[in-house]
């Protein structure tokens, strides 16, 4: 029995962006360091930060998902 490959989603209009481990990696660490000073700014301003940090992290997995 085969496994199925992940990625995008049927009718996800965003192409898989094929980007190196190191700069994904990056990516990552600058969107988690944007949390650190959240203890100091306005809770409504929390919810955008951890989107944006959600985002590039489903950017970072769905890009790690196509190498292979």
């Amino acid at each position: 029995m085969s496994v199925p490959t992940p990625g995008p989603r049927p009718g996800d209009p965003r192409p898989a962006e094929q980007r190196p481990v190191a700069a994904l990696r990056a990516d990552v660490e600058e969107a988690v360091a944007g949390l650190d000073d959240l203890d100091g700014r306005p809770v409504s301003e929390h919810p955008a930060a951890f989107e944006r940090v959600h985002a590039t992290l489903g950017r970072a997995l769905t890009s790690g998902s196509e190498r292979g």
